[in-house]
This record gives structure tokens, C-alpha cells and sequence, in this order.
């Protein structure tokens, strides 16, 4: 008889632990839930993927006049194409500036051809100068001199 009452009692307190356990997981759960909704979305308003002045920067085209002797110095990656007037390359000493529609790399002073486009590709110094009045469209991270 006292080994029917240690086995019932070991029944009776798996019985707790194993509902105590479940009680602890659906506390859990339900906290978990409620804490989850007031999460921030990625890519909402609150919380932005990219920001507008990061595309602004670097995807939207920008129409520029240059005055003759000015200079146009892009960063790595910064496109340029000359719609109309003379310019000339600006190179670096580590190279000249990429014409991907010749498929040729400007040397300094050489002369930049009408609706060809340009790439910089490093941020030391490379770009156009004008000549003569420029009209150029710009995608990227850019300064006049």
C-alpha cells in the first residue's frame, strides 16, 4: 500500500510540473505576442530601408551648366555625360576617366565626346572640365570647382 502511494504521488507531481511547464510556456507566448506588435516594420516610414537624401545622391539624374574652367569631380561610381559644349578629361595619377560608350579610358586633357558616358572610378580628383558653356547630366556623388 505505501508503494501505491509513492507511485501516485510521483503521478500527482509529474502531473504539476508537466502543467506548471505548460502555464509557463502559454505565459510566455501570450507576453511574446503582445510585445511583437508593437515592433517596428522594416521598410515602413518609422523605419526606412534607404533614406531619401541616400537617393537622391546616388540613382536620380541631375541636369548642371558649367561656365567655361570649370571643373567636374565625381566620386567612384559617379556618371556623367556631356549633352552639349567642348570638355576635357581630368585624370589622376592613378588613371584617367572610364568612357564606357568608346570603351576607353580618357587621358588627361583629352577631349570628352558629346552623349558618351562617363564613369569615375575613384574618388581622387577625376572628372571634365569645361571648355566651353557645358550642359551635362550627373548621376552621383559630385562637386564643382
Amino acid at each position: 500500500m505505501a508503494n501505491g502511494r509513492a507511485v501516485r504521488s510521483r503521478r500527482i507531481g509529474r502531473t504539476l510540473v508537466v502543467g506548471l511547464a505548460i502555464c509557463v510556456f502559454a505565459a510566455g507566448f501570450l507576453v511574446g505576442q503582445r510585445g511583437s506588435a508593437a515592433t517596428i516594420v522594416p521598410g515602413s516610414d518609422a523605419d526606412p530601408l534607404v533614406t531619401q537624401s541616400y537617393v537622391d545622391q546616388f540613382f536620380s539624374l541631375v541636369v548642371l551648366q558649367l561656365s567655361p574652367g570649370q571643373k567636374l569631380e565625381g566620386n567612384g561610381g559617379t556618371e556623367i555625360i556631356v549633352r552639349s559644349g567642348t570638355a576635357r578629361a581630368v585624370a589622376s595619377p592613378q588613371g584617367g576617366v572610364c568612357d564606357v560608350t568608346a570603351g576607353k579610358d580618357l587621358a588627361q586633357g583629352e577631349r570628352v565626346a558629346l552623349n558618351h558616358l562617363l564613369v569615375i572610378p575613384r574618388t581622387d580628383g577625376r572628372g571634365i572640365l569645361a571648355e566651353t558653356a557645358l550642359y551635362v547630366m550627373v548621376r552621383g556623388p559630385h562637386t564643382l570647382k
